[in-house]
This record gives structure tokens, C-alpha cells and sequence, in this order.
């Protein structure tokens, strides 16, 4: 997978994800994944989220900004359609590889697209706990991605 050929389409998968997954790595080079709900790809081949409930991310970032995000498609119908085909048409699974910048200020253009996508939510209880007092943001440069193989039900979709 080519990180900037495929660029529209990779944003297009991790668009309509939920979440995803940011992996660092500890002081003593144990891998540790982290659930994010706010990441943003931008059209450039970078991108940004929200950190905020993050505990050892932040510290590992500061000292390595290597990370890998990987975002998988979890709902039922994608996954009974390619079972019942045989293959999947797009990956269900891809993983974008790249540094974090420094934690910063959060731009208000960039608070208003996390609250457009979380904004269903408003009126529910849990929607104050999880989703106010955002105030700061990664930025993220991508230096390659890959499709997660599943062997022949992702064959026909190129290198990985």
C-alpha cells in the first residue's frame, strides 16, 4: 500500500471507525496500546487526536514519537458480507506508521470537529464525562501503511 497513492482511501477507513488503536512503546521497550476516539486524518498524510485520559502514552511519546495506529472495521454486516463472499472488497484492518509532534494547545477548528462527530451523544450522561474538557492535541506524520492480511480473505487487494 502506497501511503500517499492511497491516501483518500485510507481516510476513508479510519472515517468511519469509532476508535482506533495507537501503539507506543514503554522505558523498557514493552509495546502499550492505547484506545483513541479522536483521531483525525487530515488530507496531507498527517493527522492529529485529542489526548486527553491517556496515562503512559504522553511520557512514552515525549521520549520515542514512534507509533503505529491501527484501525479495524468491527461491524457485523462488513464482516458477514465478506464471509459469505469469501474475500474482503477493502481491508477490514489497516495500520499507518509514523512520530508524534509535541502535546499542544488544541486549535478551535480542531475541538469543533470532535464535537461534530460526537455530537449524537449530547444529550446522554456519559457524553460530560468523556467528551468535555478536551484541551490539547497531538499531531501525527505518517511515513507508511499497510493492510492487515487475513490471507486469502484479503489476497486480491495488493501488496501489504
Amino acid at each position: 500500500m502506497d501511503l500517499h497513492d492511497d491516501w483518500p482511501r485510507i481516510r476513508g477507513h479510519f472515517r468511519g471507525l469509532t476508535a482506533c488503536s495507537i501503539a507506543t512503546v514503554d522505558a523498557d521497550g514493552s509495546p502499550r496500546v492505547t484506545p483513541i476516539g479522536s483521531l483525525f486524518l487530515r488530507g496531507d498524510c498527517t493527522g492529529f487526536f485529542l489526548e486527553r485520559f491517556t496515562c503512559a502514552m504522553p511520557t512514552n511519546l515525549d521520549r520515542d514519537p514512534r507509533l503505529c495506529v491501527m484501525g479495524l472495521r468491527t461491524g457485523t454486516w462488513t464482516w458477514l458480507c465478506a464471509l459469505a463472499r469469501g474475500s474482503f472488497r477493502e481491508y477490514p484492518a489497516m495500520r499507518l506508521f509514523g512520530v508524534a509532534g509535541p502535546r499542544r494547545e488544541a486549535r478551535p477548528e480542531e475541538l469543533a470537529r470532535f464535537a461534530r462527530k460526537v455530537r449524537l451523544a449530547t444529550p446522554l450522561r456519559g457524553h460530560r464525562a468523556l467528551w468535555r474538557g478536551f484541551s490539547h492535541v497531538r499531531d501525527l506524520t505518517f511515513e507508511r501503511a499497510e493492510g492487515v492480511n487475513l490471507g486469502t480473505m484479503t489476497a486480491g487487494l495488493g501488496p501489504r
